[in-house]
């Protein structure tokens, strides 16, 4: 399978909450993404390989200290502009569950 077709069945919300992640944080690893994302590691694999294969992010090695080789996953300019698409997107799917929540909330308080 191709990196869009791989894209195209991410979950948008993964896929901006990724992208949000390594931006503000480059030098995080691929287990504590999972942890902070809730996903398995296997499938951060999976997302960061179509990320780079795609474009949206590079890939750059790093030492952080005399034995240990660390990664940067850095957002490119086209995983930049992704990155805001995807939060456009983001912030309209959250406010439709805020304001069908606020209902819901609404109508149980007045059964109560």
């Amino acid at each position: 399978m191709n990196s869009s077709k791989k894209l195209k069945i991410m979950n948008p919300d993964l896929h901006f909450k990724l992208l949000k992640t390594i931006e503000n944080k480059p030098s995080i690893s691929q287990r504590e993404l999972a942890k902070e994302l809730g996903v398995s590691l296997g499938s951060i694999n999976y997302c960061l390989k179509a990320l780079i294969e795609i474009g949206h992010i590079k890939l750059s090695n790093f030492k952080s200290n005399p034995n240990k080789i660390g990664y940067l996953y850095l957002l490119t300019k086209k995983g930049l502009m992704e990155k805001a698409v995807l939060t456009v997107g983001f912030l309209n799917r959250k406010k439709l569950e805020y304001e069908a929540l606020k209902k819901e909330i609404e109508s149980i308080q007045k059964t109560l």
